[in-house]
């Protein structure tokens, strides 16, 4: 399930999804308190994958409770939206961060600013999430 191209909106997404760099993931806690937190996230064609460090709360977020939401910022009249609903899932299957070139690509110069090579930031952030969308909301 993708934002439809052939609409202005859902090209419009689909764009932001491709050049935005921070995205929000809103995950829900034991006690069923959502906690959103700023990710840097690629688009994957059918997926938005992001890589967790160890210790944060999400990973156990999304083993337990795997319903999550993903959005970008709206601009400041609160119009071009996209947000997601979606199943998360922690892939210990999928390659690391700098195993992955459009990630790399798309933050390197982040990573360096944080003094990170991508293979740091890998060790730093080793476990790929991803979350594949069951409901969208663009425009």
């Amino acid at each position: 399930m993708t934002p439809d191209p052939t609409t202005k909106a859902g090209a419009r997404a689909l764009e932001r999804l491709a050049f935005e760099r921070i995205g929000w993931l809103t995950t829900t806690n034991p006690d069923g308190q959502p906690q959103s937190s700023p990710i840097w996230f690629l688009w994957t064609g059918d997926a938005v994958l992001l890589f967790s460090g160890t210790r944060a709360p999400r990973n156990e977020n999304v083993a337990e409770r795997p319903r999550v939401a993903f959005n970008l910022n709206s601009n400041v009249t609160g119009g071009d939206v996209v947000t997601m609903e979606g199943e998360a899932m922690v892939d210990l299957t999928h390659p690391a961060a700098y195993e992955v070139p459009a990630y790399v690509e798309k933050y390197r110069d982040l990573m360096a600013e944080s003094g990170w090579t991508p293979e740091a930031f890998s060790g730093d952030y080793p476990l790929p999430i991803l979350v594949h969308p069951t409901r969208w909301r663009v425009g």
